[in-house]
């Protein structure tokens, strides 16, 4: 199985528990503002890897990973724009017996499978905005496929970390964040929020 990937990387409590290896896929159907990868954009702009030399690569690191409590992140870009790539990229990890983590928008909630999302410990939903309105001036896309996503989740049960990205004059209007804050409060799958800083 191969996929187009902008990178990887190791890092340490932003993109799941513990030491994480983080595979940055290529391709993105959203602009937002203030995208910290918009090198991951296209995928074109990627390098064509198979599951298999990613998992070589993984491996690499898979002791160290395990005894700093890590795991493995499929980020972007937007895996699920690769959706076989990336279920094929978590199965093979959790049958490996290492934590997983899928980071996504959302917007292409469909097209992750039950199948996919039982090999997912850990969904990072990125919410950029609950104000519809908000979404597409931030994203140029709509807020209503992540919201059906998120209630997915929900009625699965799976564990999910809501990420909000909070951008003074663009996502922090009181009636945006306080819509957001009580739509995540209903949802019962929640682990916790993360409130990250805009980086320019």
């Amino acid at each position: 199985m191969n996929g187009s990937v902008s990178s990887w990387d190791l890092s340490v409590g932003v993109d799941g528990p513990g030491t994480r290896f983080v595979v940055f896929t290529a391709g993105c159907p959203l602009r937002c503002q203030y995208c910290q990868n918009p090198e991951t954009w296209r995928m074109r702009d990627g390098r064509q890897v198979t599951v298999n030399e990613l998992m070589d690569e993984i491996g690499k690191y898979g002791r160290f990973i395990s005894v700093a409590g890590g795991g493995v992140t499929v980020s972007g870009g937007e895996p699920l724009l690769q959706p076989g790539f990336t279920a094929e990229l978590l199965s093979r990890c959790h049958a490996g017996g290492l934590h997983t983590a899928l980071d996504t928008s959302g917007l292409l909630g469909v097209r992750a499978t039950d199948s996919m999302l039982a090999d997912t410990d850990l969904v990072l939903l990125d919410i950029k905005s609950y104000d519809p309105a908000t979404y597409r001036r931030v994203t140029g896309g709509p807020v209503a496929p992540t919201l059906r996503f998120a209630h997915r989740l929900a009625e699965l049960g799976r564990p999910t970390w809501i990420r909000f990205v909070l951008v003074p004059g663009l996502t922090d209007a009181p009636e945006n964040v306080d819509g957001l804050a009580r739509f995540v409060a209903g949802l019962g799958n929640v682990e916790r929020v993360d409130v990250l800083p805009f980086h320019r």
